[in-house]
């Protein structure tokens, strides 16, 4: 589960909500129509822009920003090389019986494929086609709403003329003035919130995320290709430590 999303998305609600509280009612910022207008608009043009199963693939992103759980790095290296160790003294074959206590997927399935005898240029071409697709489904929950980011205010916006040519329409009586002058704040109020404090954090996250996971992945096949080489389990180490930063390299158990 990833903290920090849970502790910016609490600390910005409550810091508005009580500067809101600070300064009066919070049923003042509280308008159904502006509301509807803003939600409506977003994501009508959002369905416009989009097709409906890309769009609806958008709340398995967001559980995954919500629910990230992340990979040890640092574990999946010391795994690649006591599978360098394994192959140098007992050949590849020897894997299927550590297929099983492997956790991550993509791993699993590069020593799987290099059980079955597969060329290397064949495993590489799988697995990178794979890494190309899993980094385009990340990209495109984030441009939707990047894309969510641009129409909020944007309709926001409307709603501001909107209540604002209620309001003109009604200037005969001062006392009718109120809730289209509400509707025409609390629109961009709202617009401004969706845009700044949920989709594009939640774009950017996405895009962090999509990047950490590409890199874990590109580690992955970078092992699987130099145990399929026969590489020394010394060198397998050193090429996967070039992955981390250098505060964070590790040296395995040596032998």
């Amino acid at each position: 589960m990833d903290i920090a999303t849970f502790v910016g998305l609490i600390l910005a609600g409550v810091l508005v909500m009580a500067a809101i509280v600070m300064g009066g009612s919070v049923s003042w910022f509280i308008n159904a129509p502006s509301a509807m207008i803003v939600l409506g608009g977003t994501i009508g043009a959002t369905l416009i822009s989009y097709p409906l199963a890309e769009v609806l693939g958008v709340f398995k992103v967001v559980m995954k920003v919500f629910l990230h759980r992340s990979q040890s790095v640092e574990a999946i290296i010391e795994n690649m090389v006591e599978f360098g160790k394994l192959a140098r003294k007992e050949g590849i074959l020897s894997f299927e019986s550590k297929l099983k206590d492997i956790e991550d997927p993509f791993f699993a399935k590069g020593v799987s494929l290099a059980i079955d005898g597969m060329e290397s240029n064949a495993i590489k071409d799988v697995l990178s086609t794979e890494i190309a697709y899993v980094e385009e489904r990340h990209s495109l929950g984030a441009e939707i709403f990047t894309t969510m980011a641009a129409y909020a205010p944007a309709v926001g916006m409307m709603g501001t003329i909107i209540g604002l040519v209620q309001m003109l329409m009604q200037m005969s009586d001062p006392s009718s003035i109120g809730a289209p002058m509400a509707v025409a704040l609390l629109t961009t109020f709202y617009g401004t919130v969706i845009a700044n404090l949920l989709c594009i954090p939640m774009a950017l996250k996405l895009k962090t995320r999509s990047k950490q996971e590409i890199l874990l992945k590109e580690l992955v096949l970078e092992g699987i290709m130099s145990i399929q080489a026969g590489d020394n389990h010394r060198l397998i180490e050193q090429k996967l430590l070039a992955f981390l930063p250098q505060n964070r390299n590790i040296t395995t158990e040596k032998e």
